[in-house]
């Protein structure tokens, strides 16, 4: 996707190989600024601290942090420290340890001096893999969009909601859940977005309005709780959001608030669809609720806030009560049956075991029986 003109993935290759360089998107929406990730543990920070966030994003940076690990130590010790470094640093996105156990099980068999070159390598395979991959959910998620267009018998802007940042952002290039909003407002199919502001952190309306406004789509933040209030008045022809990991059986787990707003599009008729990128999946979890562990973050993302000044000055305040503890679970799963359909990038299918399994053939581990 392009900044002010300029294309840019969110992450890439610095100084020949030397280093890694990424977009800080804890400065976003009020400053663009690039960040240098130089060894493992400037990628661990990156990852832990969401300079970097998204679960696709968040395992390539996991890559090339396996990458930097070995250019400076390629021993079978500093191989799985490496590992165990990056492993522990988000708990519920399962791209994660996808992306680690790929590196890992490649480089382990082969001699300590051939390690580095091939984690490169690797780590730009991962990246080029999920361009890819999200190209392919945006010409799938687009189709949907355009039956939408098509039941509106063509008249107005299909109005899409979306919930936390599925964009580009969180992704290495174009996105899981904005991907198909970018390819229907390039084929001129009229699209309105109307943007969660996402709290804790406001993803939605830091990081999605801002790419949504760098890109020319029409959309509108709104408050968390408005939703429901959307749908109950026809201003809502579907919701598509992303995902941090799927269950075999089609359980979605992602930011805090998704769950309310698939009971809210339950209730109204509107469709709720989950785009997804496959290594998303998690075929040894079945039941989400009670198997995915939920992150549970910092109590300040909930009591304080960052804004800009009128002078331009970006700072952090206190909005809640002094002295009032906060809890901060950063995600919550919605149940299979609420989903309308999965948007992966060999295509929709049910969100359901037999639904996953019929795009991605043998992958879940055999049934007993």
């Amino acid at each position: 996707m392009k900044v002010d003109g300029k294309h840019y993935r969110t992450i890439w290759v610095a100084d020949g190989g030397s280093a890694v360089e990424v977009i800080d998107q804890t400065r976003l929406p009020h400053v663009f600024a690039v960040r240098r990730i130089e060894t493992a543990d400037d990628a661990a920070h990156a990852i832990r601290t969401m300079i970097v966030r998204g679960a696709p994003l968040i395992g390539a940076t996991a890559a090339y942090g396996m990458a930097l690990a070995m250019d400076r130590a390629d021993d079978d010790g500093a191989l799985s420290a490496a590992y165990e470094l990056l492993v522990a640093t988000r708990p519920t996105a399962i791209n994660l340890r996808w992306a680690l156990d790929r590196v890992r099980a490649a480089l382990a068999p082969l001699a300590p001096a051939l390690r580095a070159k091939a984690a490169w390598v690797l780590a730009a395979e991962i990246c080029d893999e999920d361009v890819a991959i999200c190209e392919g959910i945006g010409r799938n998620g687009l189709e949907l969009i355009r039956q939408a267009h098509a039941r509106k018998g063509g008249q107005g802007p299909v109005n899409v909601l979306t919930h936390c940042n599925a964009g580009w952002l969180a992704t290495v290039d174009w996105g899981t859940a904005i991907a198909p909003i970018y390819m229907a407002h390039d084929a001129g199919i009229p699209v309105h977005v109307w943007v969660d502001e996402t709290r804790p952190r406001n993803q939605g309306a830091s990081l999605t309005a801002w790419e949504l406004g760098r890109h020319g789509v029409p959309h509108h933040i709104v408050a968390d709780n408005a939703g429901g209030h959307l749908m109950q008045h026809g201003l809502v022809d579907l919701c598509i959001v992303g995902t941090d990991r799927v269950t075999a059986q089609g359980d979605v787990c992602n930011k805090i608030g998704t769950y309310l707003k698939a009971l809210a599009a339950h209730d109204n008729g509107v469709p709720f669809y989950v785009a997804l990128p496959s290594p998303t999946i998690d075929w040894t979890v079945a039941d989400g609720i009670r198997e995915i562990p939920i992150e549970q973050r910092a109590q300040h993302e909930v009591t304080r806030i960052a804004g800009r000044l009128a002078d331009g000055s970006v700072v952090e305040v206190d909005i809640a009560a002094p002295g009032s503890p906060a809890r901060n679970d950063a995600f919550d799963v919605t149940p299979a049956r609420l989903v309308t359909a999965l948007v992966t990038e060999r295509g929709v299918c049910a969100a359901s075991r037999d639904g996953l399994d019929g795009l991605f053939p043998g992958s879940a581990p055999r049934r007993a029986g």
